[in-house]
């Protein structure tokens, strides 16, 4: 096993480990920064795959912004911080169960597919790959609708928690 594997085992079973107290925590704050822990592991993800660029955005856009508005969202809605019911409903298991069945049936789909062995061809040295990504976005015919669609969401998300804290008492 090469270094780069013992990384990427480590990185995914820290992921996978935070994804699941993203979960199961039951400190919305907590909760929060648990989502950052396996945000940032998907960007060490991307480093390890040499998307440089991709790996910037998801510390810059989804670390930076998603998470901070995330938890923005949950102090300004003054909600108790920690949540005194039960943390599992009566069916549990049935989610359990799809989630399983739905991964075998991946794993079935997907086990002589040849797509494991091969490996992308490499990109010419003249692809610019970060200019094409800009032009795609401000490009009307490519990327800037729902660029822009996303945008008007964020914004409209911040506003309706800024509406939910300071309500009519």
């Amino acid at each position: 096993m090469t270094g780069e594997q013992i990384i990427f085992l480590v990185v995914a079973f820290f992921t996978l480990g935070s994804g699941l107290m993203v979960v199961t925590t039951r400190n919305l704050v907590h909760a929060a920064f648990w989502l950052v822990a396996a945000l940032f592991g998907v960007a060490v993800v991307f480093a390890l795959l040499s998307a440089n660029f991709l790996a910037v955005v998801q510390v810059v856009v989804y670390i930076g912004a998603i998470s901070i508005l995330f938890i923005f969202a949950v102090m300004l809605t003054r909600k108790e911080m920690r949540d005194r019911g039960a943390q599992l409903n009566r069916n549990w298991w049935f989610g359990a169960l799809l989630a399983v069945s739905t991964f075998g049936g991946l794993f079935f789909l997907l086990r002589g597919w040849e797509g494991f062995s091969k490996t992308a061809p490499a990109y010419p040295a003249s692809f610019d790959a970060v200019s094409e990504l800009g032009n795609a976005l401000v490009s009307p015919n490519a990327y800037v609708l729902p660029f822009e669609v996303a945008s008007v969401l964020l914004a409209a998300a911040l506003v309706g928690a800024v509406y939910v804290a300071f309500g009519r008492k």
